[in-house]
């Protein structure tokens, strides 16, 4: 279990990462409202029309989605909510879809399934990577686990923010 103040300090690392996933997916990291793309898409064939780029398949976006979803899965480990798993699984997939549905409902973006897939699939290495490094580390005292996580969780933020910045 976390110490209190690590537990504070994960809380707060977690918001700031959700703030800036929301940025990213639904606002398409503009500081500017108009600058957003008005578009509404709804693609329902998993791996159609939004991997196909000249006739060719183009995978980089499902691996974006991965990669941004994967720290979801290892706060949902870390803050253990829910407790199980696979109910870690289907709230990162509830949580897909809820911003697919606002991206089509406000025509913000192209709603599609395969980001729902690559979006869970991310939640889903998260996960198993949070449970691998865990047990990687299962020989070291607790603090040191928790310490080693926190680690992870800034390096990922400003990891993130870094992206953010060079994509200006």
């Amino acid at each position: 279990m976390l110490e209190k103040k690590n537990f504070m300090l994960t809380k707060i690392v977690f918001s700031i990462y959700f703030i800036l996933l929301v940025w990213l997916i639904l606002f398409k990291l503009s500081t500017n409202i108009y600058d957003i793309p008005h578009m509404r898409n709804l693609n329902l064939v998993p791996f159609g029309q939004s991997v196909i780029l000249n006739g060719k398949m183009d995978y980089s976006e499902i691996i974006y989605n991965i990669i941004v979803f994967i720290p979801l899965g290892i706060y949902m480990m870390i803050l253990n909510l829910p407790q199980k798993s696979w109910l870690k699984l289907l709230v990162g997939f509830i949580i897909s879809i809820i911003f697919e549905t606002i991206q089509y409902i406000f025509a913000i973006g192209g709603s599609d399934i395969t980001d729902v897939i690559g979006n869970t699939l991310g939640v889903f290495v998260g996960i198993i990577l949070y449970n691998f490094l865990k047990k990687l580390f299962k020989h070291r005292t607790e603090k040191l686990v928790n310490y080693f996580f926190l680690i992870m969780e800034i390096i990922a933020v400003l990891g993130y923010l870094f992206l953010i910045v060079i994509q200006k």
